[in-house]
């Protein structure tokens, strides 16, 4: 049976649209498009202590950073070909209820790349009865989401898991110099308070709030599948098991740069603009 040309015209350019080089030049061209990017979060996307004591880096952000000892997702697209203009609006400090002024910011930027990386203080406060409620994080999330859905509707958003901040125990409980700054600096109670403790209250909590962290990455996927631009990591950065010497020597709880360089690596490949 002789096929139709039309039809042929049309199995051609499926076929040309599945290969592999097709998809690599979709992604490149993706990654060319992008002139603007932001990059919403706390302190970690905002590069704290990465550089010099207790001031932010946002030079050396796994985001927006514009240091080559990084490589951040704006030095990747760099490589790429694209030009874009790059935009740190996260916030040393913030929690989810700051996400919706960024997410403002990032659209008034006209940002076609957005990152996102949040949850981590609503999770790490001076003690478990200050964590973020699930349903309370989910509603400002979700509405942060919303308003970059409705501003930045052709806009790539990658959203990158909270860390597991049990890790950080794990890895620094046994550094007195760690235990000490995590003691002087009041860091992240709800976790690392007793951090050599082995009484099944302090094992309860650290699990617990654990738990929490993971409920929360688990509201970031959801919310972020129910938009199609949106692309969730899928629990790579919180799977990673980085050690102490990816953490900041002046507190032990935000990344230095290694760390930062390292959260470039392991969320860029995931955000689909490579090429």
């Amino acid at each position: 049976m002789k096929i139709p040309r039309r039809a042929l015209v049309l199995l051609t350019a499926l076929a040309a649209a599945l290969a592999p080089g097709a998809v690599a030049a979709e992604t490149a061209q993706a990654s060319r498009a992008v002139t603007s990017m932001a990059s919403m979060g706390d302190s970690i996307t905002r590069g704290f202590n990465a550089c010099g004591f207790y001031v932010d880096c946002p030079s050396r952000s796994w985001s927006t950073g514009s240091s080559s000892s990084v490589h951040s997702h704006y030095r990747r697209l760099q490589e790429a070909g694209a030009d874009p203009v790059a935009h740190n609006v996260g916030r040393s400090g913030a929690k989810v209820a700051d996400l919706q002024g960024q997410a403002e910011r990032a659209v008034a930027a006209g940002a076609g790349y957005v990152t996102v990386l949040i949850g981590a203080n609503d999770a790490c406060t001076s003690s478990e009865a200050g964590m973020t409620s699930v349903a309370d994080f989910e509603a400002r999330f979700r509405t942060a989401m919303r308003t970059l859905a409705d501003g930045l509707p052709e806009a790539t958003v990658l959203v990158a898991s909270i860390p597991d901040i049990r890790r950080l125990w794990e890895v620094g409980k046994g550094s007195s110099s760690a235990r000490a700054a995590w003691a002087a600096l009041n860091i992240c109670q709800s976790m690392l308070a007793r951090p050599r403790s082995t009484d099944q209250a302090d094992v309860e909590r650290r699990e617990r709030v654990r738990q929490r962290v993971a409920d929360f990455n688990a509201v970031l996927a959801r919310v972020c599948a129910e938009q199609a631009g949106c692309r969730y990591d899928g629990g790579a950065v919180f799977g990673y098991p980085f050690e102490l010497s990816h953490m900041s020597r002046w507190d032990y709880f935000h990344p230095n740069t290694a760390g930062q360089r390292l959260l470039a690596e392991v969320t860029y490949p995931l955000a689909g603009l490579e090429g």
